[in-house]
């Protein structure tokens, strides 16, 4: 056959046609699309900072006959309830924030948590009585537990394999940056201007999320193909074919885990489920256990405590900031250097830490004439704590969620798991006082340095490694396939 013949029977493949086959292989795209819609969710991050912190700089106010807005002074009980009824909203919240993300999407869920905090600052603005202060903390803890639960759910599903781990920890920055919103503002304003700047948030929020897409998965779970495809071009800044692959991959893991819808036995009766379960309770547990949310709400009060020098308002604000800052630092280095070791290190230095705080109130319980020299440990150790804590065991908790559960539990998991974490978070603040008092400052802080030693070891033990693996590779791993 000459070569005339053999081109009249075998069509050669032009570049074009070789361009137009593989160009989801070819085609890059962009993250930014995907990284303003996890900056964009993440400003309901910031109101969950405000409603955690919004008690440090409230708290004088309320206790001053000069400020409060209150007809009676409110008592220890009163103000522990003020503390801990946050804690109780975001218990509840996830039992039903879960069901309406299933049905109604993870976008709407996620929108309208945004009038729990909008209602709630009104309420704030009004309140005369300590029972309406209540109800609208109570309120508050409600939205804390929709976006705690549904927002991890969004971030998961919107990001890619390589930008999971950076775009899941940005809840961590955001909730900070919104403590330090209210550190820095409430010392410095009357009551009702701090009410009014924290109401601008949730408005701010509901006005910029609103135009952003729900999530491909989502979409695929209710048959919509169409509007999935939509969603993820915008995402990813590609072309309908640029990302069939990726469609192809995420149709496959959700269409296998919706062969069955699941159900609470169904999270318990695949050995995979049942560890990833395990793993992400197990790190949210030591988050609270770490005693962060006491340091939080109480901060003011603490550094009030130790008698140092400088202004209790101005420590506040410096570890807020500090925060803020470590909180950056982890969406930069969590892809890089993995969730396990960061967590590790983050346990460890929280054990140290917490074990100095401790010292330090000895010390001053037994009168110690070295105290005055060592002023500066509490701020110091306080510093590093939060350092540590905010680069590790802040935010890669919540990122592990995102990740751990097929489609068909992931709400049900995603649910479970956020209400251990406010069962402890509620369980801490309301008993906290009683705590310190009956043991003393010094063994409140070597208790909980004592179980960040243990989440070191839980995290060493037990915790498996995500970084770069796409959801369906976790699930194998989680499962024993490799």
């Amino acid at each position: 056959m000459n070569p005339a013949e053999l081109n009249q029977y075998q069509p050669v493949a032009t570049f074009e046609k070789l361009e137009s086959t593989h160009i989801y292989r070819m085609e890059k795209g962009s993250p930014s699309r995907q990284f303003l819609a996890g900056i964009l969710v993440n400003l309901a991050s910031v109101m969950v900072g405000t409603s955690l912190g919004w008690t440090s700089p409230v708290g004088p106010k309320l206790a001053s006959k000069d400020e409060t807005p209150l007809d009676t002074i409110p008592t220890a009980s009163e103000n522990s309830w003020i503390a801990s009824l946050v804690a109780l909203g975001a218990l509840i919240a996830p039992f039903m924030a879960g069901p309406l993300a299933e049905r109604f999407g993870r976008r709407l869920t996620l929108l309208g948590s945004s009038a729990f905090f909008i209602v709630s600052w009104i309420l704030l603005l009004t309140t005369g009585t300590v029972v309406q202060v209540l109800i609208a903390r109570f309120l508050q803890g409600l939205g804390v537990g929709f976006v705690m639960t549904v927002q991890t759910m969004y971030i998961g599903e919107i990001a890619s394999n390589e930008y999971r781990g950076a775009l899941g920890s940005l809840m961590q920055l955001c909730i900070v940056t919104g403590i330090l919103y209210v550190y820095s503002i409430g010392p410095f304003v009357s009551y009702h201007a701090l009410q009014w700047a924290c109401l601008v948030l949730p408005i701010l929020f509901a006005v910029t999320f609103f135009f952003m897409p729900e999530t491909p998965a989502y979409y695929i779970s209710k048959g919509e193909k169409d509007r999935a495809v939509d969603s993820l071009c915008f995402l990813r800044g590609k072309t309908v074919d640029g990302i069939q692959e990726e469609l192809k991959e995420i149709t496959t893991t959700v269409e296998e885990s919706l062969k069955n819808k699941g159900t609470v036995m169904d999270l318990f009766r695949n050995a995979g489920n049942v560890k990833a379960l395990i793993i992400c309770a197990g790190l949210i547990s030591f988050q609270q256990l770490s005693g962060i949310n006491v340091i939080l709400f109480y901060s003011q009060s603490i550094f009030a405590s130790t008698g140092s020098s400088l202004e209790p308002a101005i420590s506040t604000i410096l570890v807020g900031a500090v925060q803020v800052l470590a909180s950056g630092a982890t969406p930069l280095i969590v892809d890089r250097l993995g969730r396990k070791p960061i967590l590790l290190t983050s346990a460890g230095g929280m054990c140290l830490s917490l074990g100095t705080m401790g010292l330090y109130f000895f010390l001053k319980h037994i009168d110690s004439p070295a105290v005055p020299s060592v002023g500066w440990l509490p701020i110091m150790s306080l510093i590093f704590f939060v350092t540590v804590y905010c680069i590790g065991f802040g935010p890669l908790p919540w990122a592990v969620l995102g990740e751990m559960f097929p489609a068909n539990v992931k709400s049900i998991a995603s649910s479970i798991v956020a209400s251990t974490c406010w069962v402890l978070g509620f369980i801490i603040l309301q008993f906290f006082a009683d705590l310190d008092k009956a043991v003393g400052s010094h063994w409140s802080f070597w208790i909980f340095g004592i179980l960040c030693g243990v989440a070191f070891v839980f995290t060493f033990t037990t915790v498996m490694e995500t970084k770069g693996l796409s959801l369906q590779e976790i699930q194998d791993r989680l499962n024993g396939k490799e």
